[in-house]
């Protein structure tokens, strides 16, 4: 059984997220840790997410998605053993708006606040964190400035099962 959290996401077009996994396999090639994850941007998540949760997230994204996202910088997240490194996104201010909206109603998460990031390098040793960021931007130098969002999904992990609230 997963112990990953219920989320609220947005999903990539075929074409991006095709060359975000070709920058983890050239990152796997260099040596680093393989990245499996679903190239995303999480809206919110929790343990268990309210239904009051998804119904706003049902009523809000379908008119902000598809969306345009920039990335305007790399940030690492954690501050113990193991970090993770992503790239730092700006979005337009209605799905800005939207994802607060939807983030302030889940008890579980951080209230109104919503940081749009897409994760490059997961749960990565500490020590690593300096030669992956190097690694990565090296990598990504002329591609991915520009992402389209173009679909939003709730996906429970423990399940499998993805139910899609907006675009695609």
């Amino acid at each position: 059984m997963s112990r990953s959290p219920e989320n609220i996401l947005l999903y990539l077009d075929d074409p991006e997220e095709q060359q975000i996994r070709e920058i983890f396999d050239e990152l796997a090639l260099k040596g680093f840790p393989v990245q499996n994850q679903t190239p995303h941007i999480s809206i919110t998540f929790a343990h268990s997410l309210a239904d009051v949760v998804i119904q706003r997230a049902s009523e809000v994204l379908p008119s902000v998605v598809p969306a345009k996202l920039s990335r305007v910088g790399t940030v690492v997240f954690g501050t113990g053993r193991k970090q993770t490194v992503a790239w730092l996104l700006e979005t337009t201010d209605e799905l800005e708006c939207a994802a607060r909206e939807i983030s302030v109603e889940n008890t579980e998460g951080r209230g109104p606040r919503w940081t749009p990031h897409l994760t490059m390098g997961l749960r990565l040793p500490r020590e690593i964190v300096p030669d992956y960021i190097r690694a990565l931007d090296e990598l990504a130098a002329g591609r991915c400035h520009e992402l389209t969002a173009v679909r939003a999904a709730f996906w429970q992990p423990r399940s499998q099962e993805l139910a899609v609230l907006a675009g695609e």
